[in-house]
C-alpha cells in the first residue's frame, strides 16, 4: 500500500503566485482558505504572524476552534469584504476577509492580518484589484478538480450500489486506475447530520472537512463521498480494523462536525461489519445504514451504532419505518406497561431476561432482596399471563422490550438525509424503496487514513 499524501492546500501553483504578489504589494501576510475554512495556502510572513497563523502553517490546516470562530461570524455569506474580530484565547489577530466567489460558487476566503483592525484605502484598493484574479484561478482549479472527481464519485457509488455488475466494473476500474488498492479487510461507516440549523451547503462542507481531518496511518486507505446531510467512508486495511479504534474515529468525526456546525447539529454514525476488500464493501455499507438507524433511534448508543454490536436489533432495524411501530409490541407486554408500577416491573423484566433468568444475578444487579425480586416476577406473570420458565414466552417479552427500546423518546421520526448508492444515485438500505439523490462530492486520495 502507498504512503500518506497530505491534503492539498487551497489553490494551484498559479494561485500561490497571485497570493505572494498581493502579499508583497501590501507588505502584509496573506492567506487563502478553502470553503470549509480548513485547508489553507499562505504567503511568506511579514513580521505580523500570530499564533493562529503559525499553527496553520505547521499543521497544514486551520485550527478547528479558529474555523468555528470564523464560521460563527457568517463570513461565508458576507456580500462584501469586512473585518473579522480577533480572539486572544485563540491567538488570533483581527483580519480583513474577502469572500471569494465566481459564477455563484463560494471558493474560500482571502484574509489579510490587520493587528490594528484597519487598512488604508490604498491597501483595500490593492486587495480589490487582486481579488478577481485569485477567485478566477481558484474557480479554474475547482472546475478541474470537479471534473477529475466526477468519475471517482461514480466509481465509489457503483462499488457500494445494488447492481452486482456495476460493483464489479467499479472494482476493476478503481484498481486499474490506481485510485484505491484492494485489501483483505473493508469497513464502511455512514455519517449523518440531522436537525442542523446550517444550510445544506454548510453541512456538506463540514462533512468534507471532518473526514479530511482524520489522522493518517500507514496501514489503512480510505475513500469517502458526501451528500447534503450524509457521508460514507470506506476504509481498507491489511488487518482487521479494531472496533474501539473505529469508535474513537467516530467520536473524532462527531466532535469535528459539532465544532463546525454548532450545538443544533446532531451527528450520528453507523459502522458496518468487516468484509473482504473492495468486493465486499457494499455489504459493509448496507450494514452501516442499519447501524446509523440504530444510532438515530437509541440515545444509549451516544451517537454511534456498530453492526457487530447490534445483535437481534440488526434484524428489527431492517423493517421499514411504517412497520417499525408500537403495534409490534406484544399485547402481554403492553398490558404490563399499562399496569400500576409497570415501568418498574418492565425494568425488572428486562434485567431478568438480560441475565438469562438468573435470579441471583438479577437481584444483585437491581440491588434488591431475592424475596422482592420473586414478588415482582410473580406480578409480571400474573399481569402478562405468560410463563417466565417458558423459552418461547421469554423470547416474546424480550423481543418486545427491544422493540420498545427502538421506539423510545430518542427514536427517529423518519429517515433523514440522502444515501450514497449506485452510479445512478440509487440505493437500498433494507428499510425503504430506492430514491434518487443529488450529485455528490467524493474524495478518493491515494494516501492513508487512520482507522481510528
Amino acid at each position: 500500500m502507498t504512503g500518506q499524501r497530505r491534503r492539498a492546500p487551497a489553490g494551484s501553483v498559479a494561485a500561490q503566485e497571485l497570493i505572494e504578489e498581493l502579499a508583497q504589494s501590501l507588505h502584509r501576510s496573506v492567506a487563502v482558505t478553502d470553503p470549509a475554512i480548513s485547508g489553507i495556502r499562505w504567503s511568506r510572513h511579514f513580521d505580523d504572524a500570530d499564533p493562529a497563523r503559525l499553527h496553520s502553517v505547521l499543521q497544514g490546516r486551520v485550527d478547528r476552534d479558529v474555523a468555528r470562530h470564523v464560521l460563527d461570524q457568517d463570513v461565508t455569506r458576507w456580500p462584501r469584504p469586512g473585518f473579522l474580530q480577533g480572539r486572544d484565547d485563540l491567538g488570533l489577530l483581527p483580519r480583513y476577509c474577502v469572500p471569494l466567489r465566481e459564477r455563484g460558487h463560494f471558493l474560500g476566503l482571502l484574509t489579510v492580518i490587520t493587528p490594528d483592525g484597519a487598512l488604508t484605502p490604498e491597501a483595500t484598493e490593492t486587495i480589490a484589484r487582486a481579488t478577481p484574479a485569485v477567485a478566477g484561478q481558484l474557480y479554474a482549479d475547482h472546475v478541474l478538480a470537479d471534473a477529475e472527481e466526477t468519475g471517482r464519485r461514480q466509481l465509489l457509488l457503483s462499488l457500494l450500489g445494488a447492481s452486482p455488475a456495476a460493483r464489479e466494473d467499479a472494482r476493476h476500474r478503481l484498481l486499474e486506475d490506481a485510485l484505491l488498492p484492494d485489501a483483505p479487510h473493508a469497513v464502511v461507516s455512514v455519517v449523518e447530520v440531522a436537525h442542523s440549523r446550517s444550510s445544506a451547503g454548510q453541512v456538506t462542507t463540514a462533512l468534507c472537512a471532518a473526514l479530511e481531518e482524520l489522522r493518517p496511518t500507514r496501514w489503512a486507505d480510505r475513500a469517502f463521498a458526501v451528500t447534503a446531510h450524509r457521508a460514507v467512508l470506506l476504509q481498507l486495511a491489511d488487518r482487521p480494523l479494531d472496533q474501539d479504534a473505529l469508535r474513537e474515529q467516530s467520536r473524532s468525526v462527531r466532535q469535528a462536525l459539532s465544532a463546525r456546525l454548532g450545538p443544533s447539529a446532531v451527528p450520528v454514525i453507523g459502522i458496518g461489519g468487516h468484509h473482504n476488500g473492495l468486493a465486499g464493501a457494499h455489504a459493509s455499507h448496507e450494514q452501516a445504514l442499519v447501524a446509523v438507524r440504530a444510532a438515530r433511534r437509541m440515545p444509549a448508543l451516544r451517537g454511534t451504532g456498530s453492526w457487530e454490536e447490534l445483535g437481534e436489533l440488526s434484524v428489527l432495524l431492517q423493517l421499514p419505518d411504517h412497520a417499525l411501530n408500537e403495534t409490534l409490541i406484544p399485547r402481554p407486554l403492553r398490558a404490563l406497561l399499562d399496569s400500576g408500577g409497570g415501568h418498574r416491573l418492565a425494568q425488572t423484566l428486562r434485567c431478568f431476561l438480560d441475565h438469562a433468568g438468573s435470579t441471583s444475578r438479577t437481584a444483585e444487579a437491581l440491588r434488591i432482596h431475592r424475596t422482592s425480586l420473586h414478588y415482582r416476577l410473580r406480578r409480571i406473570q400474573e399481569i402478562t399471563g405468560l410463563d417466565l420458565d417458558s423459552g418461547a414466552d421469554r423470547i416474546t417479552l424480550h423481543l418486545g422490550l427491544r422493540i420498545r427500546e427502538l421506539l423510545g423518546p430518542g427514536g427517529e421520526s423518519g429517515e433523514s438525509g440522502d444515501v450514497p448508492g449506485g452510479a445512478s444515485g440509487d440505493v437500498h438500505d433494507g428499510a425503504r424503496p430506492e430514491r434518487r439523490i443529488p450529485p455528490q462530492r467524493t474524495h478518493v486520495p491515494h494516501g492513508r487514513a487512520q482507522a481510528a
